[in-house]
């Protein structure tokens, strides 16, 4: 029976997979976790009850924890997404992204060498450590085209270039060691559980609220986004059979201008909760756009197609009627995150701490 360890589990994208690991498999999850801001054990509803489940208060950059956790679990592999995420608060704070992201990220891979090298030929053979990145780290594209996996690095904000620093030390480990590394690079999640920074739920918690509803600019910025459950299930097909030393990109194929996301929230919202006397668009406000905006991102994900069979079940029109349902049924789990640690004000005006 396999043993996975997730890092950053109770964030975002990390409890997603940690349900569904618990949910359609018999493998066991260890779930690392510093439990930042952003972080929370609610997130992981009835997969945190489950014995297959084993949660470890710790921080990655803590290298005498993640040893010890080594030899207490021995995982067959370890899908690394703890990290500082959001490039609005990298722009204020960079120095907490350095060292999560790069500092992090480098404890872990030796520590997870240290316990590769200890294996025999067989588990040794199997491991996998899959460090899941970003599209970000791309830059910005044009009109035209899309990120693969050979695309050249540019990443434009502080953010995105701890995670391109991150990746490449990934790729380092197992060049130079050999350690089975695989690198997945995402475009923009959505789906339950986000924390509301990020546009989506900051859309829909404002909405519900009566508040404006801040665009960044003329709303023109592009993204590809990507359900949370069906990047959780191209995660597992890269620990499970993803070759070492490659990178997947994983992308929902849904590109949407940032304005179009935030009209299409507004259109939801007046069919499932409407409002008298007009529609939640009327709260649409432009904002002064964050500093370095990249304009366009776009994902080929034909390589973890071909080789690994993956594709995304949602498209954006479905997730996005399934976010707004979740958050609509649970504004009791939203209110509370942003009562007590987020108030839904603008971060990322371009000055650094």
């Amino acid at each position: 029976m396999a043993t996975f360890f997730v890092t950053g589990g109770a964030g975002f994208i990390g409890s997603a997979l940690v349900r569904q690991l618990v949910a359609e498999t018999d493998s066991s999850v260890v779930n690392i976790d510093k439990l930042t801001y952003a972080g929370n054990l609610s997130s992981l509803g009835e997969a945190g009850n489950v014995a297959r489940h084993h949660f470890a208060h710790a921080d990655i950059c803590d290298r005498d924890a993640m040893r010890a956790l080594f030899v207490e679990h021995s995982p067959s592999a370890v899908i690394h997404l703890a990290a500082e995420s959001h490039v609005d608060r990298s722009i204020d704070g960079p120095g907490d992204f350095v060292q999560t992201n790069l500092f992090g990220t480098y404890a872990l891979l030796e520590e997870a060498l240290r316990y590769w090298k200890s294996l025999g030929p067989e588990r040794a053979e199997r491991f996998r450590f899959v460090h899941v990145s970003t599209d970000e780290v791309f830059g910005s594209l044009g009109a035209d085209g899309m990120f693969t996996e050979t695309t050249a690095y540019s990443p434009n904000s502080p953010y995105s270039a701890t995670k391109a620093g991150s990746d490449h030390l990934a790729r380092a480990w197992y060049h130079t060691y050999g350690l089975p590394v695989v690198i997945t690079n995402c475009s923009n999640n959505y789906g339950p559980y986000q924390y509301p920074e990020k546009l989506i739920p900051l859309m829909i918690h404002k909405a519900l609220v009566g508040e404006e509803l801040p665009v960044y600019g003329r709303g023109t910025n592009i993204r590809d986004w990507l359900y949370v459950d069906d990047h959780a299930r191209a995660l597992r097909l890269a620990a499970e059979r993803g070759r070492p030393g490659q990178t997947y990109n994983v992308g929902g194929g849904n590109e949407r201008r940032n304005i179009d996301v935030v009209r299409e929230i507004c259109t939801l919202l007046d069919t499932v909760r409407p409002i008298s006397g007009g529609s939640y668009s009327s709260l649409i406000t432009h904002v002064v756009d964050r500093p370095g905006h990249d304009q366009r991102y776009a994902i080929d994900a034909k390589k973890i197609r071909d080789e690994l069979g993956w594709s995304a079940r949602e498209t954006f029109s479905t997730g996005l009627r399934r976010t707004v349902e979740w958050y609509l049924d649970n504004q009791e789990w939203l209110d509370h995150v942003t009562r007590q640690k987020y108030g839904g004000e603008r971060l990322g005006a371009g000055v650094s701490a």
